[in-house]
């Protein structure tokens, strides 16, 4: 008993030595690891001045931000959207580099919040880490956030666990729905676009936050990432396809035996199709899909999918590329039927996003402006109290697809929101935040229509009919054109409607 005693003391040593230095090894590891990381983390510096949509001839001040980015093959910076959108100039610098570089923007996509930079001097890339691109994260699996959020110069790290995978709005665009991945690491302002590394790979791209709660942060996964970086090899980014369909999960047992449904078959049912979507002309009210690409669809809208999880079906359609071909199965008026089309890009539903990097194009006649129907509009007309009268705009912006959208009579609506006053356009008031519907009896398609009947226009008298009001708003020709000369002076207007 002794002897052996003594041996196993004896072995300690050995064992803790051993212990050592595999700690020891591994904590080189992640030192040297670590080291390559900073080498590939670009801190962004941006300063923006943000279009008014409200007044859409002018300029918002200049104003500072900043973000980060990080390095991917052929010496490209992956960053948010937002990071740069509106930007005026941007500069770019690596852990412990002393010079700020100016870059160009390659790529951007508001859609997805992705974009790509390049540095504009080689000397930047000197002894830089490229990332690689790895797989969708498990679930609670830990990763570690990297960027240089607000409140210091040096680069920081924040770790975290996957909680959740699922599709949501992302908040740049406001409409927008894609994958994300929930963790619980630390994201604050700054660490945007910064990124999300497991295993020495990234994993996924900061980008917002949850408004309630603490330390509720959302990563752009890498398959959102590679669709970008897919799209782009052609020199330009064209955006995601829609399928065009509302729809509702097939839990209701009345519905199901009203249409006949077998019970074996899960499923959503189609409500309406929409008009410009991959499913137009393909799909109908009713029709039950209950497979996408050999995935059976449960009630609830999911698919297995990705490692055994569930996610919605619309997942499958946002992974393909304009061209790409959908295959359904539905249940429909009682038979089951085989259908594919190919996927599109539905650009009608654009006016729905936020807008960036552009002026908002206007029309203005008698002091009356005018502009498309958009978030834009809406947002400032909310901020700016202009909302008399204002139920028509909101039921057009949230429902004009359903109406609709993308017919030849109309492209887009068209919004009298605001008016400069003078004496031309002191009745014009009980107009306001309506809808054009006819310049001079002719129906209006959208801004660019409206201008081209006003240039092109002879009449005496000018005739402006609004939606759903039977008495158009009506003008003097060369009143109005005296009294526009007048408004331009007065509210140094020198250029509108350049």
């Amino acid at each position: 008993m002794k002897t052996k005693n003594i041996s196993l003391l004896s072995g300690l040593p050995f064992l803790f030595l051993s212990l050592f230095l595999s700690g020891f090894l591994n904590l080189s590891a992640e030192i040297e690891s670590f080291e390559n990381i900073k080498k590939g983390v670009v801190q962004i510096r941006v300063y923006t001045q943000n279009y008014d949509a409200f007044s859409p001839w002018a300029s918002k001040s200049v104003s500072a931000s900043s973000g980060t980015g990080f390095l991917i093959d052929g010496e490209r910076i992956l960053t948010n959207a937002h990071v740069i959108s509106n930007s005026r100039y941007i500069q770019i610098q690596r852990h412990n580099q002393t010079t700020w570089y100016e870059v160009d923007i390659l790529h951007i996509a508001h859609d997805c919040d992705l974009a790509i930079l390049k540095a504009k001097d080689p000397e930047f890339y000197k002894d830089a880490h490229f990332f690689e691109l790895g797989d969708i994260p498990e679930l609670n699996s830990p990763i570690n956030v990297v960027g240089y959020p607000i409140g210091g110069s040096r680069i920081s790290v924040s770790r975290g666990i996957v909680s959740r995978k699922q599709q949501s709005t992302y908040a740049h665009s406001q409409v927008d729905s894609h994958l994300v991945i929930q963790v619980d690491a630390a994201i604050n302002p700054g660490n945007s676009g910064g990124p999300a590394i497991q295993d020495n790979k990234v994993v996924g791209v900061a980008f917002q936050v949850a408004t309630r709660g603490e330390n509720i942060g959302y990563l752009i996964p890498t398959t959102v990432i590679r669709y970008f970086l897919k799209d782009i090899e052609d020199g330009k980014y064209d955006g995601y396809v829609e399928l065009g369909i509302r729809f509702m999960n097939s839990f209701s047992t009345a519905l199901r035996k009203l249409l006949k449904v077998p019970d074996e078959l899960g499923g959503v049912f189609v409500q309406k199709v929409l008009r410009g979507g991959s499913a137009f002309g393909y799909l109908e009210k009713d029709d039950l899909i209950f497979e996408i690409d050999g995935l059976p669809i449960g009630r609830n809208g999911t698919v297995v999918y990705d490692k055994e999880d569930r996610l919605d079906f619309v997942e499958i359609i946002d992974n393909k590329h304009a061209g790409e071909v959908i295959h359904l199965k539905v249940f429909r008026k009682g038979k089951i039927e085989a259908i594919e089309f190919p996927a599109k890009i539905m650009n009608n539903f654009a006016y729905l996003r936020n807008k960036y990097d552009e002026p908002f194009d206007y029309f203005m006649i008698g002091g009356l402006l005018f502009q498309n129907v958009s978030r834009d509009i809406l947002q400032a007309w909310i901020n700016n109290k202009e909302t008399y009268g204002g139920s028509q705009f909101l039921y057009r912006f949230y429902y004009f697809i359903e109406d609709d959208l993308g017919s030849d009579e109309v492209s887009e609506d068209i919004i009298f929101y605001r008016k400069l006053n003078h004496r031309i356009n002191s009745t014009s008031g009980s107009y306001l935040n309506l809808i054009l519907e006819k310049f001079n009896g002719t129906p209006v398609k959208n801004l660019r229509h409206l201008k081209q009947l006003a240039s092109s226009d002879t009449s005496e008298f000018l005739q402006l009919k609004f939606r759903d009001v039977e008495s158009p708003l009506i003008f003097k020709k060369n009143e109005i054109q005296k009294a526009d000369d007048e408004i331009r002076k007065i509210y140094k207007l020198e250029k509108a409607n350049d």
